[in-house]
Parts: structure tokens; sequence; C-alpha cells
């Protein structure tokens, strides 16, 4: 979408607000009508703008509160400060959402700790030690990219700074390594059960479903629903998994990597991470300071789930379970078996272990901004009755099997625009999830929440906004990748965009449209795998390994 469509959207939307005005104050503002989608319509369009997601979401709040006040002139200044002392307010103050901020930190913090007390290192270390060809290199750094799955950020991190000096003493192209590392970080932090991603997805979708009616405690066994439909993360790591292992490239890629077999580049000057937690020089490295406290962050969940739940069979006590409790206490012991193996090792001490953890969570800060503001825009919507007004103009107009397919691509074009997949996934899922709802009861689905159509939908959205961060050179995990693997960032996009575009392609062609009519996940999980390996033998070009020197 080019800037000039952008502001004739914008200007358009800011000429309807006199007369939308008038009819939003004959009407009531309460009762849906066109102007309750301005909102969601000028964050979109703000984020695809400006390519900054937080002023972008904080405007459409404004826009919402101004609504809510009467959309009159005085309304300007009254719902300015409505949107902070009120909307954003009242999305802190909601204890599902702390709960999910406080995961969110506990986890980011966690992740520190393991990083400084070199647990983080030591699995790195066990995994590099094998690396002593181009093959292994890849292999490595893909085994990494899927091992380090809690969290994106330390996972670009970690595994793009250990790996580049590997990958350069065996002539693996810096443009492979960036696609390994990138195209494994978000894919699996954004699909595993315990990650920092999981606690703003399950709040995205619990804040949605309040809006339907329903029970938000419901919101992370809904989520545990649309992992198999997550078919661009899943088919991604598939088909990075083909290109590590098999050493085989096509397009700019298989380039890059005949350019880095003929001469080794010189090796670029050593990149500063602020965000990359360094392990206590002089300490010892042992994986078992990670490997731990990761295991009690997933088998206290697990607990805590099942301790939390009443049923006679295990998907009854998990649906009826209180998931924000588990997550609370499985990141505060999680967080406490890293501070407690770091304290009993002596690697560090009770001064640095917090220094430790608020580094780990301040991360998460801007991630946690920007969910905030989404649960904001969300209450806003919700009284405006953006959703019912969607489904009046698409209930009869838009096919059911269709909204799998137009939210995921719609998600992977907001993502591509903004560079944000949080921000995408903020600004969509409470959009999504009430108009999914309600063109399913419209057809007669009686049960919405068990349909396959509602996880393809919001899976759409996590899928989406991962494809489009992939392809997108202004994302914050593709620039993160570039940084950390010391790879022309412009020869990153360029070598990874051929493999995204091919995956998204065919998570489209053989998983949402499928799934829109009704196909089993796993069907198309086995036709998409199956034509990835088929295009993959077809397409690609052998790359001889080099031994190393």
């Amino acid at each position: 979408m080019t800037n000039s469509l952008i502001k004739a959207i914008l200007i358009f939307c800011i000429l309807l607000l006199v007369p939308l005005s008038v009819l939003a104050a004959e009407t009531g503002a309460q009762q849906p009508s066109w102007i309750s989608i301005l909102p969601p319509v000028i964050a979109i369009a703000l984020a695809l703008w400006f390519k900054q997601v937080i002023p972008a979401l904080f405007a459409g709040v404004w826009m919402g509160a101004w609504v809510l006040n009467g959309a009159g002139f005085n309304a300007i200044w009254s719902g300015l400060l409505d949107t902070f002392q009120v909307y954003i307010l009242g999305a802190l103050a909601n204890p599902d959402h702390a709960a999910v901020i406080l995961f969110s930190m506990m986890v980011g913090g966690m992740v520190g700790i393991i990083s400084r007390n070199g647990g983080m290192q030591g699995i790195v270390t066990k995994i590099v030690r094998w690396a002593d060809s181009a093959r292994h290199a890849t292999i490595a750094t893909y085994v990494l990219g899927i091992g380090i799955f809690f969290d994106d950020y330390a996972n670009t991190l970690v595994v793009g700074n250990t790996m580049r000096p590997v990958a350069d003493r065996l002539r693996v192209s810096r443009a492979k390594l960036a696609y390994i590392v990138d195209s494994t970080a978000a894919p699996i932090a954004a699909i595993a059960i315990v990650t920092t991603w999981i606690g703003a997805e399950v709040g995205y979708i619990g804040e949605a479903l309040s809006q339907t009616g329903y029970n938000s405690d419901a919101a992370y066994m809904v989520f545990l629903r649309t992992i198999p439909y997550s078919f661009y993360p899943l088919l991604t790591l598939l088909f990075v998994g083909l290109i590590a292992f098999n050493r085989r490239d096509f397009g700019p890629m298989h380039k890059a990597e005949v350019a880095a077999l003929e001469q080794l580049p010189e090796a670029l000057a050593a990149t500063n991470n602020d965000d990359l937690i360094e392990p206590v020089p002089g300490k010892p490295q042992r994986s078992l300071n990670a490997i731990l406290p990761v295991l009690v962050l997933v088998f206290s969940l697990i607990g805590g789930l099942i301790a939390t739940g009443e049923g006679d069979n295990f998907k009854d006590i998990i649906g009826s379970s209180d998931a924000y409790k588990a997550l609370m206490w499985a990141s505060l012991l999680g967080v406490l078996t890293a501070a407690t193996l770091s304290l009993g090792q002596g690697i560090l001490n009770l001064e640095e272990v917090m220094e430790s953890w608020f580094s780990g969570a301040r991360v998460m800060l801007m991630a946690m901004i920007i969910l905030v503001l989404a649960w904001a825009l969300g209450k806003t919507t919700e009284g405006l009755g953006t959703a019912n007004l969607l489904v009046s103009l698409l209930g009869d107009s838009l096919p059911l099997w269709l909204l799998p397919t137009l939210v995921f691509v719609l998600a992977a074009a907001t993502a591509f625009a903004t560079g944000s997949s949080w921000g995408t996934m903020g600004i969509l899922m409470p959009l999504v999830v009430p108009l999914s709802f309600a063109l399913l009861q419209s057809g007669g689905i009686d049960q919405p929440l068990d349909s396959s159509i509602l996880a393809a939908s919001i899976a759409g959205v996590l899928g989406g906004a991962v494809w489009g961060d992939h392809c997108s050179p202004i994302s914050d995990t593709t620039i993160m990748s570039s940084m950390a693997t010391g790879c022309n960032h412009i020869e990153h996009v360029r070598t990874q965009l051929p493999y995204a575009l091919l995956v998204g392609v065919i998570a489209i062609a053989v998983g949402t449209i499928p799934a829109g009519f009704g196909v089993q996940w796993w069907v198309s999980l086995l036709i998409g795998s199956g034509l990835l390996i088929v295009i993959f033998r077809v397409f690609t070009k052998p790359i001889e390994p080099v031994a190393a020197d």
C-alpha cells in the first residue's frame, strides 16, 4: 500500500468525522453506526503510514473515547483525558490483564537470569562443539533456534552472535545464518506452550472472548486449539529444517552460499546489542542452570492447569482451568528456580540476580505497552459496537469459508507495513474474534468456541503476523537477525523473501482456504509438508560443504 493511498484513506476518514459526529449524536454513541469503525481504521492507517504501532494505537483509543464522549468538539479534550485515565488505566487494572503482564515480565526476567548465569550459553556450547562442517553448522543453528523457544529476542541474539564465527569459519553465508535465525525465532515462540509471546496472545484472545459474552478464562484452551492451524509457523519450521539439514538452496540464497564458498567474507566488527545479556566472566556455564528453570516453568504450568480445573477427563479439566493462575504460578516458580541455582552455586549474588531479572524484564516493556494499548482499543470498540457493525456489513456478503484466509492476508499486510507482529495481533484480534463468532452463529453454528473456523481465524492473525514480519524490512526481529549475524540487512531481506513467500502461499493454498471448508488441520499440514518437500527437491541446487580449516 502506497503512502498516497494511506494518506487518501486518512483524509477520507477525517472528512467523515463531521457528518458522522452528527449521526452519533442523533443515534447515541453506544449504538453501532459508521463512526464505530473509525478507531480501528485510524489505528491501522496510522500504523501503516508512520510505521509506528504505539502512537497509532493511542490515536485509535483517543478516537474511540472521543466518540463515546459524544463526538462533539469538547469531547476531543475529554476523550484525550479518558484515553489515559479511563481506558488505559482500566486495561491495567483488570486482574486478568495484570496476570498476563506479570507473567510476561517474569518470563522475560527468567530469561535474563539464565542468560547471565551462563545456563543458556552452556546449552549453546554443547551444540556448537558438534559443528565441525558447514552442514553441521546449519543444523546446529536450527537446533538452537528450536531449543531456545521461550523468547524470540533471546533466540535471535544468542543464536546469531554465537553461531556467527562458526559459520564464518565453515563458510556458511551470513545470509543463510540470518535466515535460519530469523525463521526459527518468531515461529517457535508463537506456538510453543510457554513463551514470552503466550501471555500476550492469551491476553488478546481473552479480551476478545469477553466481547462475545464468553469467559476469558477459556483463552488458553482456545489458544491451544489454534496451534495445529498455525500453518505458516509450522510449515516454516519444516522448510527451515529442510534447508539446514540438506544444504540445498535456490534463488538469491543459493548465490549467497556459492559466494561464501568461493571467498570467505572478512570478519565484520562485533555488533553491540544492548539487549544481549552476557554471562558472568570466569564463572561455570552449566546448561542445567537454563534447562531446569524452563522445565519447572513448563511442568508448573501443566500442573497449575490441572490443579485449577475440574472434570472427568483431561480435556474438561484443562478447559475449565484458570489459565491466568497457572501462568502466574509457573512464571514465579521458574524465576525462583533460576535465582536459587544462581545463588546456590555462587555464580551470581543477590544484587546481580535482581539486575539480571530487571534486564530481562526490560526487554518486554515495549511489547507490554503495545498490549495495554490494544486492550484499551478493544474496550472502546466494544463500547462502540464495532463488531456488530462489521457483522451487519459483512454478515451477508462475506463467505464464511473465506474468513481464515482473509484474516491471514490482512494480518500479513499489516505486519509487513508496520514491522510489528505484536502490534498487528493487538489491532486485529479484538475485531476478528467477535466477527468470527457472529458469522459462525449466523451460519447456524451454536457452539462457535468449538469451531475449526474460529481456531483457523485466530491462528490466521498469529500466523499472518509472523509471515508479514518475516517479509518486512522494518521488522524488529528481521533487523535484529541481521545485526546478530553480522549480515547486510538488505541482503538478509532479499535472500529470505523468496522462502517466506513460498511458505506463505502454500499456507494459504493448502491451509487457510481448506480450513474454511472444514478440512482437518492434519490433512492440510500433511499436504503442505509434501508440497514443500517436492518443491525443495525439484527447485533447489546442492551446495557442497567445506571442511573446517
